[in-house]
Order: C-alpha cells, then sequence, then structure tokens
C-alpha cells in the first residue's frame, strides 16, 4: 500500500513539477516572443499564441499542479473547523470536513469527467490561430487531476478516523 501512495505522489510531483513547470516554460516563452515580435518587428511571429496559452497551456498548468497543491496544503482546505477542538474531537470533525470535501470533488469529479467524454465523442477542437487541434488532451486533465485529489482526500480521511478509533 504504501508503495502505490509513494507512486500516486511520484505523479502528483511530476505532474506539477514537470508537466507545469514546462507550461509555465512555453508561457513565458510564447509571450517574449509574441510581444518582441509585435513591438519590435512589427509583425505576430506566433499566430494563435494568446489562443494557445488560453486554452492549452494555462489549464494544463492549473490542473497539473492541483493534486500536489491539495496535498502539500496550499490548496484552499476546511481546515479551521477541526483547530477548534483538540484531541479525538478535532480529528472526527477533520475526517468530516475531508468527508464533505470528498464528496464536493467527487460531484467535480464526475462533471468533469462527463465533459471529457462529450469532448472525445464528439471531437471537441481548440482553435489556435487559424487551425484546430484536439482538446481531449487538455480536456482529460481535469477529470485526472480530480481523480488524484480524491484518492489523497480518501487518504487523509482515513488517516484522520484512524486516528480518531486509536484514542478511544
Amino acid at each position: 500500500m504504501r508503495g502505490l501512495l509513494r507512486a500516486f505522489e511520484h505523479i502528483q510531483w511530476s505532474l506539477a513539477a514537470i508537466g507545469g513547470g514546462l507550461c509555465l516554460f512555453a508561457i513565458l516563452i510564447l509571450t517574449v516572443v509574441t510581444v518582441y515580435g509585435r513591438y519590435v518587428l512589427g509583425a505576430d511571429l506566433v499566430p494563435g499564441g494568446y489562443n494557445m496559452i488560453e486554452a492549452a497551456l494555462f489549464p494544463l498548468m492549473v490542473f497539473w499542479g492541483l493534486p500536489l497543491a491539495h496535498r502539500e496544503g496550499a490548496f484552499p482546505r476546511l481546515e479551521v473547523l477541526s483547530s477548534l477542538a483538540p484531541g479525538p474531537l478535532g480529528k472526527a470533525i477533520s475526517a468530516f470536513v475531508l468527508l464533505v470535501e470528498a464528496a464536493v470533488y467527487a460531484i467535480v469529479l464526475w462533471y468533469a469527467g462527463k465533459f471529457t467524454l462529450v469532448a472525445i465523442d464528439s471531437g471537441r477542437q481548440l482553435q489556435i490561430g487559424t487551425g484546430y487541434w484536439p482538446a481531449w488532451p487538455v480536456v482529460m486533465m481535469a477529470p485526472i487531476s480530480f481523480g488524484l485529489m480524491m484518492i489523497e482526500i480518501v487518504r487523509l480521511m482515513l488517516r484522520e478516523l484512524r486516528s480518531v478509533l486509536a484514542a478511544d
């Protein structure tokens, strides 16, 4: 079980650090090249660069960073309630809050998954410049991201429940 959790942690880190970092770097390069071309050369060097950033690179960067941000506590969480009561009661409140988070993210995961399947079935495309790119590589990252977050929430919830049961 620990090996599987380590694999999920590695996947989360890889998506955020490598994938998100490459997207951020590509956004930086596209922006610099576009600004240089427009204001120095008077020409659009990357037609559709803004669409590429808006429709592909930025969403990928965000969705790839979500699971790691949640695991490291940088993502908004409802931890205020559990800090009101110390000890086993605080752990029980924390487990309940995680259950609520799991319910919310399960709903988001469900709708993101439905949207992804519809986008794949209908052949949804992204307009980049004057051409079109398939949208499925970008769209499928949302359910993957929320799925990894659900795994982390369930892990945290089980940890809190074990500590509540061990305290009794």
